[in-house]
Formats: C-alpha cells, structure tokens, sequence
C-alpha cells in the first residue's frame, strides 16, 4: 500500500497551482490539481484524501457550492477543507466558508510556512485515521477467526 496521502488542490488559475505545488512539494506527499469544482468532485468519486485546498473565487462553480457538495456526501463529508482567498474585505467570506465546511481560511498571499504546517497536520491525522481502521480490520478479522475455533456452548459439548 502506498504510505503517501493525496491532497486535493483547488483552483482556476494555473500560477495558484504551481505555487501551491511549490510550497507542499516538500511534504512528499500525492499532489492532485483540479481546475474547477467540478473537477474536485470528479476527482473525490475515485480517491481518498487527506485534505482538500479549495479557492474561493472561481468560475461556475465558486468554492463554497464545492465545499457544500463535498460534505453532502457520506464518503466526503469527513475531508477537511481550508478555504483559499484572496484577502477580501467582505467579513462575511469566513463565516460562510466555516458554515460550508471549512476547517481553516487563509487569506492570499498566505505564509508558505503557515501552510505547509497546517497541510502535515491534516495529512498526518489521515495517516492516524487509516492505521486505526486498519487495525480495528485485524482485530475484527482476529476476533473471527478465535470465535470460528471456539466450541459453541449452545451444542452441549464441553
């Protein structure tokens, strides 16, 4: 199984790209780019991700429907989002990027450091995630297995 976990990058204009994939380069993790949220979702129908970088502002479909969708859904609902803007003097913007989903917000230009640190959190809290589903997988498995020799109590043999 590969140890890298995928990150969904957001966002209409190619330069964001680039320098998101600049900045998380170094994380050594799976970088997924997506154009649009149409294209977001599309890509959240196949894989699993760690977290999700999703401007605001784009064309047809803005990041807050994105983000709507994305937690409408059962297998999606669980991937936290950090909203990326660019600094808007509209107080309203953090409020309804919290109330669609949002994790975290951060204002263009944002502190590559800053960023990155956030990203490891949510990418490292994934990897937890999927070791405790995996383990709790063996245990069940074990816990079968153990039943499977048992004798059954209710047959009348010791």
């Amino acid at each position: 199984m590969d140890d890298k976990a995928k990150i969904l990058l957001v966002d209409d204009r190619e330069e964001n790209l680039i320098a998101l994939e600049a900045i998380l380069s170094s994380l050594d993790q799976d970088l997924v780019r997506a154009r649009s949220g149409e294209e977001a979702l599309k890509a959240l129908l196949t894989d699993e991700y760690a977290v999700i970088l999703l401007d605001v502002v784009m064309p047809g479909m803005d990041g807050f429907e994105t983000a709507r969708d994305i937690k409408r859904r059962k297998k999606t609902r669980d991937v936290p989002i950090i909203f990326l803007t660019a600094v808007n003097s509209d107080p309203d913007y953090a409020f309804r990027g919290y109330a669609a989903g949002a994790v975290d917000f951060i204002a263009k230009p944002f502190d590559p450091w800053v960023l990155r640190a956030k990203v490891s959190v949510f990418v490292e809290l994934h990897n937890k995630n999927r070791q405790l589903r995996e383990q709790a997988a063996l245990l069940r498995e074990q816990a079968a297995m153990l039943r499977a020799r048992l004798p059954d109590p209710s047959d009348g043999n010791p």
